[in-house]
């Protein structure tokens, strides 16, 4: 299947080149996360296809109940074709040793299912939600795409997070202005051995952070230390007295020993800042 190169042009330009690329296939498979990505890439197949396009999201202990929740909040609006799947990463050694390359062993697991599930009912591709943005990111998980031969649709249109943001806005995504996200795993450092223990501690003090009112949250995982990360307008309200003592106790609450803010606020990969990156 020939694929196009990424796009130029102007917004509406890169817009209709991802709707022909679309329509130019008999079918297709979407790896639904509910993120923002995803969530267009959806919706524009599901316009594009209508019932020849079906959305499937992985349920794993590394996937948060509130991802699921907004998966499916797109999906009854939307009217989407949609189903879920279980995915066992968790159960490869290679996954749970946390290496940088963790990513690939995840979506290896996962877009093999998606393969096999597209075989299964005739599915022309499968397709994933990456963009033009993630070129430049420590991404091992592309390289498990490559391999399996899964489509990005939105990357080859050249469409950016902010261009997906705005056209998620026009067609009335609620997922147009989330905030980025990743799965749990991408909390726990390098080399810390990934278990569904760590994952729900993580997802428990990140749901009790945002039920405080905070928007922007990533809880990293060092063992006994909660490192948490907020966006840098969110920090100062974090470490008033009274805040602070609440994040604390809700944090500690899901099993931690010790509670820390960093100071240099949320930012896109900092487990990756370590590592020498490599286009993969």
């Amino acid at each position: 299947m020939s694929t196009p190169s990424a796009a130029g042009g102007s917004l509406r330009e890169r817009e209709a080149t991802l709707f022909e690329r679309l329509g130019g296939l008999p079918s297709l498979l979407v790896a639904y996360s509910g993120g923002v990505d995803s969530a267009y890439l959806a919706w524009a197949a599901s316009r594009v296809l209508g019932p020849r396009a079906l959305a499937v999201t992985a349920d794993s202990p590394s996937y948060p109940a509130r991802h699921r929740a907004m998966a499916l909040e797109v999906v009854s609006r939307f009217g989407l074709r949609h189903e879920f799947i279980r995915t066992a990463e968790l159960d490869r050694p290679a996954y749970r040793a946390n290496a940088p390359d963790r990513c690939y062993h995840c979506k290896q697991e996962l877009y093999a299912q998606l393969a096999r599930l597209a075989v299964d009912r005739g599915i022309a591709a499968v397709a994933d939600g990456s963009n033009a943005d993630d070129r430049g990111d420590y991404r091992p998980g592309r390289r498990a795409a490559r391999e399996l031969g899964v489509i990005s649709p939105l990357d080859e249109a050249g469409l950016t997070k902010a261009d997906i943001r705005a056209l998620s806005r026009e067609a009335g995504l609620p997922t147009w202005d989330e905030p980025a996200s990743a799965c749990l795993s991408s909390r726990i450092p390098y080399h810390s051995e990934v278990t569904a223990e760590k994952l729900r501690a993580i997802e428990q003090a990140e749901d009790a952070i945002r039920a405080l009112g905070f928007r922007v949250v990533r809880v990293r995982h060092h063992g006994d230390v909660a490192r948490i990360e907020t966006s840098p307008d969110e920090l100062a309200r974090m470490i008033e007295p009274a805040t602070a003592a609440a994040v604390d106790a809700a944090v500690r609450a899901a099993g931690f020993r010790y509670v820390a803010v960093d100071l240099r606020g949320y930012r896109l990969g900092s487990l990756n800042e370590g590592l020498i990156l490599q286009r993969v």
